[in-house]
Order: structure tokens, then C-alpha cells, then sequence
């Protein structure tokens, strides 16, 4: 197999552009480096490609090593044909690797190899042939053998009829096309196991679509109603179809001695070995499709929640809400520095006394700290700590507006090892009520200490492939981490291991590096810091960032390879480096792409050259700025306030196969389905919004005894 080739055709890319990547892959370049630095070389590949030819190029490789190890069981057993060779390395994917090695694959013992081993395969071709004009009773009688353990002609018909169905069910050409009838023709059915019970999956108590047709995210919920014991789910094959399909392929002669038998054994060999292998593929491969959809929507959702735009330079005050045990709450600087904890108990079991005390406390520490924003976690007791704070802020007359955060995580987080370091005094409710106040002074720093399936921006999280789940949502954060870049003098430990090329142990070194000889003035320091070699700091330079240090191309995106590049384009075009510190490079760019060879004399592509003119006119540009900010709020509405027909602004919090859900400033999320976001015809919700985004919505129905809230984004202006 041409792996390039196979690779440039299913990623839509040049072959070039494949093998330069493969090549850099192999050379052990991480793909944000990749993606950022060497544009020249995959000619502008983005991160999102990288990725999958990365994953596309394990499977092709892992595919090949099995063919290998296929063709030389095949070669030891001495079956191995020119015709199964071609075949073999044909093969495009596993299953048909599978499929063709499966005669040769060393079973346990089976019906029919107990049959071949009593002598029976004579009796098994002459039935085959389809020539004998004798009664197979008569020549089964032949095959009785006391020593062999035959007693009977029936015994040894019963015998010849197992070799066959298993040869049959070893045919790769029966179970390719099988397959492929089961796939286009089959219907995925599911029955409740008790149709009295009540559950979340009584839509599947007497279901059916076709197999084609099986949406991801119902895939998905089949298979938890399964794992569950409250749905059985089976797949109805065309059976009339693969019967006569068989019987066309085996029955080749109108013999009225052999026919009956052969569609009896054919019938046995689809029913007990063949269909209950082909269900199983196909689920396997359903569920492998829909988790890589599920999969691609929870990175996509992540990718939108760790690129929310930071609120800089706030006093925050964290606020945990809980019932019994107290709402925690947490005063941070604008640094993310902890001030002040404390807790308060104005949510149930409460008296007006205990809520007075709780609106006192806060006020205090609002004035003490100059507080300007107060960050509310979205869990339990929420809503009742949203109508404290709203009545508060009415009476204080003070600056100070809220925000509602989203705290999946959180209690994670402040069980973790990592929590314990960072706040050794601190008990959980205190470290989590810390950790929400600095989700909104910056995301994204905040959320690389948890574990991305901790964050619930996804559905069935916990029914996947957890090591795919896992790999993927490690290269969504490490693709935000390094598009954002990171402050070298500043940065935790946490964060720094998702820098390209900075491993868990080297990070730890930064760190410990940084404490015993104070902070770093240039990034040639890095090479001092234990375990970090030469090949580290090329894949991690350009994301570290030093401001007011050495030189002022260590506060920028512009690799340490290319400083020589950008202080000749400075010179050439007439700026100093000192510009890049204060700001005023403002049009560099309109001259570095008018002037003509400038690449050529610098020694750098055009790409490169134009992404050092960006970076030097916009230097250490966050991309986050251009995302929508969160909704600051000072006043709450309640479920039963809402009516149909009004309009509010509400954030995106989950997007889902079938819709999204918008927090629009009451305790129930509203869930805008496909249909009512856009006009326009939309095969996926995250083809019109994505996670953090701010929509308006108009209200279609409320339903206070479900708490379900219908939103449309179809506005009718």
C-alpha cells in the first residue's frame, strides 16, 4: 500500500504535503510546532489535518504490521497462494485482513474440526461435489468407525454438515458481501427488556431504523440502554436475501440428494456463525463511527471553553454554592493570587438572620478588595445563591456585576494532588470556590488542571473508548495552549506540560529552575534547565513567551531560528527592535508584502516572512480577544418568569448531535434543537454555534413541571 498516496487522498491533501508531514512526524516534531513553524514545508497544513494524518498514519502503519505478521502465519502453515497474497495486501482495513485469515487463524476446537479429526471431510466434499446419485444415508455408512467414534450414517452426516457450515462461514468473499447486504438492507431494532419501567430510554422500547441511517448520538444511547440491562438491541439482517444470495454461490447443481443438505448447512452456517460475527463488526464499527463523532464535537465544544476570552486585570470574588454544608467563597486578585476565604449560609436549611450574615460578609469583602465581579459556579444551590447576590447588589450600589460559570470540574480539581500543592491549607470547598473566580480571570489556565473528560462539554464521555477519548482531548488542549502561548515567568507546571515538546518531568524543571534563580531574561536560558535538550527547546521556544526581557522577540510568536530573519526585516524596512516592545510597528506588514525578494534576502518562504511581519506588528496578540466576551449579569430571572415569545441573550454551554443548550440567566438550561437555529439547511448544531458563544433566543415554550425550556434562534426579523 502507498501509504502517501492513501493518506493525500483521503485528508484531500497533495502527496508532497503528506509525506513532508509524515517526515516530520517521524523526526519527532509535535504538530503545533509542526503547524506553526514549518508551514513552509506542508505547504500551510493546519493543526486539525496534522492531527488526523497523525492518527490516519498509526492506523495504516498498524495495518501493514498485520498483514505482515497474517502473511507469514499463512507462509508457516504452507497455504500461502500468489492469488491470497494480492489479496492481502489489497486489503484496506481490518476487517478484511480479518476476514481472509480467518480459515487459517488457529481456533480452539470446534464442531467441525472434532468431524475432520473422526475422518469426515470425504463425506463433506462428496456432499460439496454435488454429483453423488446415492442416498447420502448410504454413503454415510462408509465413514462408521468404532476406533474414529462414528456410530452411525447420521452421526456421520451430522459431522460432514459441521465442516461445511464452518468451511462456509470461512469464505472472506461470502462475509465481505454479507456484510455489505446487512449494512445497506438491515435494521437496528431495540425492545425494553420491561416495558413498565420507567427510564430515560422509553423512546428505544419499540424501535427501529435502518443500519445506514444510524445517527451517532442514538448509536450511543442503544449502547448505554444495553450496558444498562433496560433495552435489548439486536440487528435484523435481509435474511431472505443473504440465504439466496448463499445458495446461489453453493448450490450449484439441481441434485435432489444434495440440495436439501446444502441449504439446511447453509442456513445453520449463516444463522450460527455467520450472522452473530457480521452484528457484532457492524456494532463495533457503528460505535466506533459515532464515538468519532462524539469524540470531534467534545473537542470542538472544548476547544470553544478554553478559548474564552480572559477578563484581565479584576479583583474576583469565587463563589461555591452548596445547600447544608455553606457556599464557599474565594477572593482572588488579578493575578489569581488568594486574598481572602470564607464560608456563608444563605441557601437552605437558612434563616433570615443566616442570610443577613452571608449578604454582610460579602459586602465586607467587596469593599475590603475593591471587588468588581463576582464568579457564581452553575452546580446545586446555584440558583439561590444567583437571588442572594442580585439583592445584594441592589442594596450595596456598588460596580459589581456577576457571572454565571460553569463548575464541571471544579470538585475534581480541588480533590487532585495538584490542588493540594497549590493550596496545602486550603480544604476542598476553598480550592474549588479559588479555582471558579480564576475560570473567569482565565480560562484557560485554569481548566488545562483538569481532566478534560472531568469538564462535561460532551455526551457519553463515559461510554467511549477512553484512550482515544483521552489522546484526543489531550491534542485539543495542547493545540489551545500553544495557539495562545504562555508566559514563561508565570506559568504553572500544569500548563507548561501542554507547551509543545515539554514533558510532565521537564515542566517541573522550568518551574523549579525559575524559583532558585529568579525569572528568565531570555529563552537561550531554557537550555540550562535539567532534561530540556536542544531538540525540546526547538519545539518549544516560540511558544514561550518573556516579556521585558533580553531581547524583545522573546515576548512575541517569532522562533529563536527566525530572530536573525526578523531583526534584517526590521532593519530593511526602516523599524528598530525596540518598536516590538512598545507597539508601533502598525504597518509592517503592507510593507513586508510589497516589497519584492524580501524573502530571498532574508533566507526565509513568504509564508514564514509574512507570519514574522503579523506577529511584529500585533506582538504576543492573544486569539481569544476575538472571541465573544461572558454576559456579565446584575439582575436574575426566574422559570416562571420566562413566556413564550420573549427574547434574551443567552452563552452557548453544550452543543450536542441534536441541538445546543444556551444558559440564558435561569437556574434550567434551554435546549435549541437543529431545526430552530437557522433557516438555512445544517447537517450538525455546530455548523451555526459553538460552545461560549453569545446568541439571542426567543422562548417557544416553557415547562415548568418537566424543567424544560424550548429556545429557537429563528428571531422572525
Amino acid at each position: 500500500m502507498d501509504m502517501i498516496k492513501t493518506l493525500a487522498q483521503e485528508l484531500s491533501i497533495k502527496p508532497w504535503q503528506a509525506e513532508a508531514a509524515v517526515k516530520l512526524i517521524d523526526e519527532g516534531n509535535t504538530i503545533p510546532f509542526i503547524a506553526r513553524y514549518r508551514k513552509e514545508a506542508t505547504g500551510e497544513l493546519n493543526d486539525e489535518v496534522l492531527r488526523a494524518l497523525g492518527e490516519r498514519l498509526t492506523y495504516l502503519r498498524n495495518l501493514e504490521e498485520k498483514k505482515q505478521q497474517v502473511l507469514s502465519s499463512i507462509e508457516e502453515q504452507g497455504k500461502l497462494t500468489e492469488e491470497l497474497k494480492n489479496q492481502i495486501e489489497a486489503a484496506q482495513t481490518m476487517v478484511v485482513v480479518d476476514d481472509l485469515y480467518r480459515p487459517f487463524r488457529p481456533k480452539r476446537r470446534t464442531r467441525a474440526m472434532i468431524a475432520r479429526e473422526k475422518g469426515l471431510e470425504g463425506l463433506a466434499n462428496v456432499i460439496l461435489l454435488q454429483m453423488t446419485k446415492e442416498p447420502l444415508e448410504k454413503e454415510a455408512e462408509s465413514y462408521i468407525s468404532e476406533e474414529k467414534g462414528v456410530a452411525s450414517a447420521a452421526e456421520a452426516l451430522a459431522g460432514a454438515k459441521d465442516i461445511l457450515a464452518e468451511s462456509i462461514s470461512d469464505e472472506a468473499d461470502y462475509r465481505m458481501h454479507i456484510r455489505k447486504l446487512t449494512f445497506q438492507k438491515g435494521m437496528l431494532t431495540s425492545a425494553a427488556k420491561d416495558p413498565g419501567q420507567q427510564s430515560v430510554y422509553e423512546m428505544y422500547y419499540t424501535y427501529e431504523e435502518p443500519v445506514n441511517k444510524a445517527a451517532g448520538h442514538r448509536i450511543l444511547a442503544l449502547n448505554r440502554g444495553e450496558n444498562e440491562k433496560i433495552l435489548t438491541v439486536k440487528i435484523a439482517a435481509p435474511e431472505d436475501d443473504i440465504l439466496r444470495y448463499l445458495k446461489k454461490q453453493i448450490i450449484t447443481k439441481d441434485n435432489p440428494v444434495t440440495a436439501p443438505v446444502l441449504e439446511e448447512v447453509i442456513e445453520d452456517s449463516y444463522k450460527r456463525l455467520i450472522a452473530p460475527a457480521i452484528e457484532r463488526d457492524i456494532r463495533n464499527e457503528l460505535t466506533e463511527k459515532a464515538e468519532d463523532g462524539a469524540i470531534r464535537v467534545f473537542g470542538k465544544n472544548l476547544t470553544q471553553l478554553l478559548m474564552q476570552p480572559p477578563i484581565a486585570g479584576k479583583v474576583v470574588l469565587g463563589w461555591d454554592p452548596a445547600f447544608r454544608t455553606g457556599c464557599k467563597l474565594a477572593v482572588v486578585d488579578a493575578t489569581g493570587k488568594v486574598l481572602d476565604t470564607t464560608v456563608v449560609y444563605p441557601t437552605a436549611p437558612t434563616t433570615e438572620k443566616k442570610i443577613r450574615e452571608a449578604k454582610d460578609t460579602v459586602e465586607k469583602l467587596i469593599r475590603k478588595y475593591h471587588v468588581s465581579l463576582i464568579s457564581l459556579g452553575n452546580g446545586t444551590a446555584s440558583r439561590e445563591s444567583e437571588q442572594v447576590i442580585v439583592d445584594l447588589l441592589k442594596e450595596i450600589n456598588e460596580p459589581v456585576s456577576y457571572a454565571i460559570v460553569n463548575e464541571a470540574g471544579a470538585s475534581v480539581y480541588s480533590a487532585s494532588k495538584l490542588a493540594t500543592e497549590e493550596f496545602p491549607n486550603f480544604d476542598v470547598g476553598q480550592r474549588s470556590a479559588a479555582s471558579i473566580a480564576r475560570r473567569l480571570q482565565d480560562p484557560l489556565a485554569e481548566l488545562v488542571k483538569i481532566d478534560p473528560k472531568s469538564i462535561g462539554v460532551g455526551q457519553y464521555q463515559h461510554d467511549m473508548n477512553q484512550k482515544k477519548l483521552s489522546e484526543a482531548l489531550t491534542g485539543v488542549v495542547e493545540d489551545c495552549v500553544n495557539r495562545v502561548g504562555v508566559d514563561l515567568n508565570t506559568a504553572s507546571a500544569s500548563l507548561l506540560e501542554y507547551i509543545s515538546g515539554i514533558s510532565k518531568p521537564i515542566a517541573k524543571n522550568i518551574v523549579a529552575y525559575r524559583e532558585a534563580n529568579g525569572r528568565f531574561t531570555n529563552r537561550r536560558q531554557l537550555l540550562k534547565v535539567g532534561k530540556l535538550g536542544p531538540k525540546a527547546f526547538e519545539q518549544c521556544a516560540g511558544f514561550l513567551r518573556i516579556t521585558g526581557g533580553d531581547n524583545p522577540l522573546d515576548a512575541t510568536s517569532v522562533h529563536p531560528e527566525s530572530y536573525d530573519a526578523a531583526t534584517k526585516l526590521l532593519s530593511k524596512l526602516g523599524y528598530s527592535p525596540e518598536g516590538v516592545e512598545k507597539g508601533n510597528l502598525t504597518g509592517i506588514v503592507m510593507l513586508a508584502g510589497r516589497s519584492k525578494n524580501l524573502s530571498k534576502e532574508l533566507e526565509i518562504g513568504d509564508i514564514t516572512l509574512m507570519d514574522i511581519a503579523k506577529e511584529l506588528e500585533k506582538p504576543g496578540r492573544d486569539p481569544r480577544e476575538e472571541m465573544p466576551k461572558p454576559i456579565l449579569r446584575t439582575d436574575v430571572l426566574e422559570m416562571k418568569d420566562l413566556k413564550p415569545g420573549m427574547i434574551l441573550k443567552g452563552t452557548v454551554l453544550n452543543v450536542i448531535d441534536f441541538g445546543a443548550f444556551v444558559d440564558i440567566g435561569v437556574h434550567q438550561d434551554g435546549l435549541v434543537h437543529i431545526s430552530q437555529m437557522t433557516d438555512r439547511y445544517i447537517k450538525h448544531p455546530l455548523e451555526a454555534v459553538s460552545v461560549g458563544d453569545i446568541v439571542e433566543v426567543k422562548i417557544l415554550d416553557v415547562d415548568l413541571q418537566k424543567k424544560r425550556i424550548s429556545l429557537t434562534m429563528k428571531l422572525g426579523k
